[in-house]
């Protein structure tokens, strides 16, 4: 029969490889995260750009785009 002193060892064990698991877990979660949080920047950084291209072409802000003003301004 094990001892209370054993009993009690074997319980932190296990919760110790519980939490091992756990924090392999979380920190694949957060790695994919940030890869993903790296190409949304990306992608928000690309489209800003876009807009600002498009700003600058515009009639409105002083540019020689294509863009014809509506009739009804």
């Amino acid at each position: 029969m094990p001892s209370p002193w054993e009993k009690r060892l074997d319980e932190l064990e296990s919760r110790l490889a519980f939490q091992d698991d756990t924090i392999e877990n979380l920190n694949g979660v957060v790695s994919r995260q940030d890869r993903e949080i790296r190409a949304l920047q990306l992608q928000c950084a690309e489209l800003a750009a876009r807009f600002k291209e498009l700003g600058d072409g515009s009639p409105a802000s002083g540019g020689t785009g294509d863009f014809e003003v509506p009739p009804h301004y």
